[in-house]
This record gives structure tokens, C-alpha cells and sequence, in this order.
């Protein structure tokens, strides 16, 4: 019987890229985002259903789930819609703050506990959560979007211990620079005058052609989900790209302070 997964964040970037690659692998995906009508390549691959789903929204996020239960398991839960919000944290209004974290935490507590009940009566299940290399190491100017992703690492650990009895397991996937659009469509960049030459600085080191040239691609972030849903490993991160694997194993290596203050060097000069 084939394995069914279910998708937030799948019409385009590492979302999309894993709804295909499951697809291939046989799979059954309910690949969900906001408008369906943007991803009709998607639509026409074997085993693949689209789902309506704003994961701030709980009404919305109960329907997906109904949705997908009812036409048999769910194996894999991949949270992944989510979207950055960079610059100065004097410069973000409230309004940009609580949407912040109503989509990038509470949208996947939302859907992890809405399949929690179905996982815990079939006694299996992972729930897999995309964080990021900025859940685990910092950067200047981005203090909202790593409070989200620092949360999401220790919330998924955390669960795992509380689900590991009921045979599900929890899992992140914490990847470096990925080659999409994600800083243009993804990316919403508060701004104060106070900040302006700070912020170049920051800007100009994350656009640099040298760290550009690191990113993985979508696809290549994908094969590290779909270890992560078939491995059976009782593992909760796997740090995913050459750029993140090595930007952590620095911080292990170095200490915290150590690093932060290198991490200061590069940015702030």
C-alpha cells in the first residue's frame, strides 16, 4: 500500500520540489497551499491531490486534515509554509510581528496537533517541521524570523518526547540558502532610518556572489526530507545543505561566543 504524505507550503520553493519528488517515489501527496490554482503542475502528477490551506487559519487547517484522513492514513506530515521577515526589530510593526509568528510557529503547532489524534490511534506517524540553519546558528537584522525557527527546534524536540510512546516520531529539517525565489517572494523586509547603513552592510554579505554560489537547490533539500520520512531513525534535526552543515559544525567546534562574534566580523565588519 502506497504511503501518503501531506504538504503545507507546496506551491512553489522546497514545498513544491518535495511534492514532486514523493510523487516519483510513488506516493500518495495532498500538497496544500493557499491558492491551488498556482501550482496545475502539480494537479497533474500520479497521486497527487491539491489542497486549499492558510495555515493561520485553524478552520481551514481542520478541513485539509478531514480531508486527507478520509480518503485513508496519513504517514508524513511536512510542515512547510512559511516565509522570512528580516530587518530591525524597532522597525516591525505589530501587525508584521503577529503574522510572523501566526504562520511560522503557531500555524505548525496548528497542523501537527490537528493529525496528532489520527497518529496516536494508528500508533505511527512522523511529522516532519522545515526550520533552518537560522533556527540553530544567528544573523544581524533577523531576530523575528530566528525566534520562529529557534521555537520550532525546541518545540519539535520537546514533542518527540511526548509522542516517541505512541510510535510517532518528530523531525526537522533545517536547511541553509536554498536557490529560490524566497528572498523576493518570501521575504518581507521592515525597515527603520535608524538602521539604514547597518542594514546595507547586513544586505551586501548575504548577497555576496560567494555565499550566493553555496545555496542547494530545491531538490537536493527535498532528498533530505524524504530521508527524514523514511530513514526510521529516532533523529529529530537533520541539518541540510553544504552551507548549513558546515555553519553549524563551526559553532559546535568554536563555542557560541566564539562564533557569534566571527558572525559579527562577516556581517558588521
Amino acid at each position: 500500500m502506497p504511503q501518503t504524505i501531506f504538504i503545507t507550503g507546496a506551491s512553489t520553493g522546497l514545498g513544491h520540489a518535495a511534492a514532486r519528488l514523493f510523487s516519483e517515489r510513488a506516493w500518495t501527496v495532498f500538497a496544500t497551499m493557499r491558492d491551488p490554482s498556482k501550482a496545475p503542475d502539480l494537479a497533474a502528477l500520479p497521486g497527487v491531490t491539491l489542497l486549499a490551506l492558510d495555515v493561520t487559519q485553524p478552520a481551514q487547517i481542520t478541513a485539509a486534515a478531514e480531508a486527507a484522513l478520509a480518503r485513508g492514513p496519513v504517514d508524513v506530515v511536512f510542515n512547510n509554509a512559511g516565509y522570512g521577515l528580516a530587518g530591525p526589530l524597532e522597525g516591525i510593526t505589530d501587525a508584521q510581528l503577529t503574522a510572523q509568528l501566526d504562520t511560522n510557529l503557531l500555524g505548525v503547532m496548528r497542523t501537527t496537533k490537528a493529525f496528532i489524534p489520527a497518529f496516536r490511534a494508528r500508533g505511527a506517524g512522523t511529522f516532519i517541521t522545515t526550520t533552518s540553519i537560522g533556527g540553530l546558528v544567528t544573523f544581524p537584522l533577523n531576530s523575528a524570523y530566528h525566534a520562529t525557527k529557534w521555537a520550532l527546534e525546541g518545540w519539535s524536540e520537546s514533542l518527540a518526547f511526548e509522542l516517541a510512546p505512541f510510535g510517532i516520531r518528530v523531525k526537522t529539517v533545517a536547511p541553509g540558502g536554498i536557490q529560490t525565489d524566497f528572498a523576493g517572494r518570501s521575504l518581507v523586509l521592515a525597515q527603520h532610518p535608524a538602521y539604514a547603513a547597518l542594514q546595507e552592510k547586513v544586505l551586501a554579505a548575504f548577497r555576496n556572489p560567494a555565499r550566493l554560489a553555496q545555496r542547494s537547490t530545491a531538490e537536493a533539500i527535498a532528498q533530505v526530507v524524504y530521508e527524514a520520512a523514511t530513514d526510521g531513525k529516532d533523529q529529530v534535526t537533520y541539518v541540510a545543505g553544504a552551507d548549513a552543515k558546515a555553519t553549524y559544525a563551526q559553532r559546535l567546534a568554536v563555542g557560541v561566543e566564539a562564533f557569534r562574534q566571527g558572525v559579527a566580523r562577516m556581517f558588521l565588519g
